[in-house]
């Protein structure tokens, strides 16, 4: 039976356009589904699907989503990312995960492998390029960024929010001198200066946040010259986040990015204390944030 699917004109291109025809006739793609976004059950008979095709330097592995949480579209991660998504769905299926016929083969069960968590609320570290070079680009060393993940009250709403914030001072690419250009560099990419946090930052066009398989895989931002998205920040392991985060990402379909140079926010254990750190960097002009959208291209 033909099937309802989102096949992107990225997703085509790598997987050819027999194995897209194939896919639509319903020959290689599975009826029933676990979205490999909020992870709840999924029919490519019955409602639209988009297909999410990880790319490793190897490898490649192609998921289902709801094509309400997930454009179809090319993600490339690293080939131990990806072979993490093989071992957990074969290890999912030996030990008789319910699931759907014909869905072992691909990676809906389970997203790619990824990041331990702290303070129950998601976890902290990760290496990315620096903010604003051009992604693969030759560099001396790369960022180690810290992740955190809480939800943040504005304007008496709750919003899913990430702070970002590096363990050392981050130089602009080829400079010499020491310094830390962390926010000028990210300001240049779209992100506001934030004096306080009263109001929903603007939405930054472009760059998405990767909520895969109930858990975060990475911040992406726009390839080079238009080409699909690239990781900016990406988990060596998934980071979990709780249950009150998914759902309010799921219902806002956006996160909210607030970054704050190094020793501004720490290691906090409790939202309320993220908060009052959030307002303090605000405060002394040393926050920036965008509001990204949850996987968007």
């Amino acid at each position: 039976m033909p099937r309802m699917l989102d096949v992107s004109d990225d997703v085509r291109a790598e997987i050819g356009d027999e194995e897209a025809e194939r896919l639509l006739a319903g020959e290689n793609a599975p009826g029933g589904y676990d979205c490999t976004s909020c992870r709840t059950p999924g029919d490519s008979e019955q409602e639209r699907t988009s297909t999410v095709l990880f790319i490793g330097e190897e490898t490649a592995v192609l998921a289902f989503a709801h094509a309400g949480c997930l454009p179809s579209q090319v993600v490339k991660v690293t080939e131990e990312q990806l072979q993490g998504a093989v071992r957990s769905i074969t290890a999912d299926a030996g030990a008789g995960q319910p699931g759907h016929p014909g869905q072992a083969g691909y990676a809906g069960q389970a997203g790619y492998a990824g990041q331990a968590g702290y303070a129950g609320q998601a976890g902290y570290a990760g290496q990315a390029d620096q903010p604003g070079q051009t992604p693969g680009a030759a560099a001396p060393e790369q960022a180690v960024l810290g992740v955190t993940s809480g939800l943040v009250l504005i304007a008496g709403e709750l919003h899913p929010a990430l702070v970002v914030e590096p363990t050392a001072p981050i130089a602009r690419p080829g400079a010499t001198g020491v310094g830390d250009d962390f926010l000028p560099l990210l300001i240049e990419q779209g992100f506001m200066p934030l004096t306080a946090i009263e109001t929903v930052p603007a939405v930054l066009h472009g760059w998405s946040v990767l909520l895969a398989m109930g858990r975060l895989h990475a911040v992406l931002q726009p390839g080079p010259s238009g080409g699909s998205p690239v990781a900016w920040w990406q988990a060596h392991q998934p980071l979990q986040v709780t249950e009150g985060w998914r759902t309010a990402a799921n219902k806002h379909q956006q996160v909210l990015l607030f970054a704050a140079p190094v020793g501004s926010i720490g290691r906090q254990p409790r939202e309320d204390l993220l908060r009052d750190a959030l307002d303090r960097a605000a405060a002394e002009g040393k926050l920036v944030g965008a509001a990204l959208p949850l996987a968007g291209t």
